[in-house]
């Protein structure tokens, strides 16, 4: 059995003071979920204290990034044992807007989700088509290139390790979601395709989460599908009541 993963990005929001005071409502009206893993991804200069708040808590921390080195003249970046230290436990890599706007390819994403393996992180790799290529029907190509990119090189038990997030670029913060059905047909692609990368075993154990305008409407609905196995969330995680909701979701 997969367990479910609702995963809250918080993308460019939240103060210190803000941040401390989301964590600490929703650790609140979480306490009792121990049937789902719970992962928020606040800005990097947030993650030290969210993560001390959420010492011993059912809820994880995630970076929205990471970069490939263990150190040395990077200006500006952040590197997985750094991440370790502040109390991560997972990173977001490969995110829409970090390849629309940040130059992230296939390469980077490769680079980044195997230093994050390597120290220990657990990677939620981000995969998705834009409009444009949704509406050509380039959907799976776009995708599986993505996922093959990402995956390059590893061994199965690597594979086995990380989070795949499925997040069409034209869904995110528009409003708009695939529908139950789309999403399906994606994941059950990307299901397949691990399966031919890796193993039967390690595509049936691997999480993919759906990405894209979640909501409270929509979360009972799109968990119902037989190969969704959570949500990275953007906007409904920016509040305790519309994110509790998302982690009680009900199929």
């Amino acid at each position: 059995m997969r367990k479910p993963m609702i995963a809250g990005n918080w993308k460019l929001h939240k103060t210190v003071s803000e941040a401390l005071e989301l964590v600490k409502d929703v650790q609140k009206n979480v306490a009792d979920v121990q049937d789902v893993e719970i992962v928020v991804a606040p800005v990097f200069t947030a993650l030290y204290p969210v993560a001390a708040e959420l010492k011993g808590s059912n809820i994880a921390v995630s970076s929205q990034d990471v970069y490939w080195e263990e150190q040395g003249p990077f200006t500006g970046e952040v590197v997985p044992g750094m991440l370790k230290d502040v109390g991560c436990t997972h990173a977001i890599i490969g995110h829409s807007e970090r390849r629309q706007y940040f130059g992230e390819t296939e390469e980077t994403v490769n680079k980044k989700v195997k230093a994050a393996l390597a120290a220990g992180l657990t990677p939620i790799m981000c995969v998705g088509e834009t409009l444009e290529q949704r509406e050509s029907g380039d959907t799976m190509n776009v995708v599986a290139a993505q996922v093959r990119g990402g995956l390059e090189g590893l061994s199965n038990d690597d594979v086995a390790k990380i989070v795949i997030a499925y997040e069409p670029v034209w869904a995110i913060g528009t409003g708009k979601t695939a529908t139950p059905d789309q999403a399906q047909d994606v994941h059950k692609s990307i299901r397949d395709l691990v399966a031919e990368i890796a193993s039967a075993d390690v595509a049936d154990g691997i999480r993919i989460l759906y990405g894209g305008s979640v909501k409270p409407e929509n979360v009972d609905e799109l968990m119902g599908q037989p190969d969704l196995d959570g949500a990275l969330v953007g906007g409904a995680a920016l509040k305790s009541d519309s994110f509790t909701r998302l982690v009680k979701f009900e199929k």
